[in-house]
């Protein structure tokens, strides 16, 4: 059935594709916040291993929001893992030890790799595509993910 909210097929389809790049990503910076919280060791393992839950707790919510608009435009969300790592722009795995720290900066990287695809698209879907609705929406995404990479920084510091 076609839809009919008002926003043309063609522009339907970019912001779909732009989409399901970003569900990747959330779905890769998921699995290895996961991992995180899995085989994360040293002196703090306790409060890191509560800390990555809930962060992954966090990209699990913010990842279903992201298929579900997909599908609120009328398309259909990658569902496979291989369609995933094809669309990710994360890579999925670099060297390191299992200390928080360790994986605590690889997980920023990835965040603030997010934050600027999020913030690349605000504008684009807005303006070109003529999709105020999923600009609104990615505008909230990129504010999670602001919130996530802080909390991740302070441990830096």
């Amino acid at each position: 059935m076609e839809q009919m909210i008002g926003i043309k097929e063609q522009n339907a389809h970019a912001v779909a594709l732009q989409l399901s790049k970003l569900l990747a990503d959330e779905f890769l910076l998921y699995t290895k916040t996961r991992n995180a919280h899995w085989n994360v060791e040293g002196p703090s393992f306790h409060s890191m291993h509560l800390f990555f839950e809930a962060q992954y707790e966090q990209l699990d919510e913010m990842m279903d929001s992201v298929a579900e608009r997909i599908r609120q435009i009328g398309h259909y969300a990658p569902g496979t893992l291989n369609q995933l790592l094809r669309l990710t722009h994360l890579s999925e795995y670099t060297e390191r030890d299992n200390r928080s720290l360790s994986f605590i900066q690889e997980l920023l990287n990835d965040h603030e790799s997010v934050i600027e695809f999020l913030r690349g698209n605000i504008t684009p879907f807005a303006e070109t595509l003529r999709d105020l609705g999923t600009s609104d929406f990615i505008t909230g995404l990129m504010e999670k993910h602001e919130a996530m990479a802080w909390m991740l920084r302070a441990h830096l510091k």
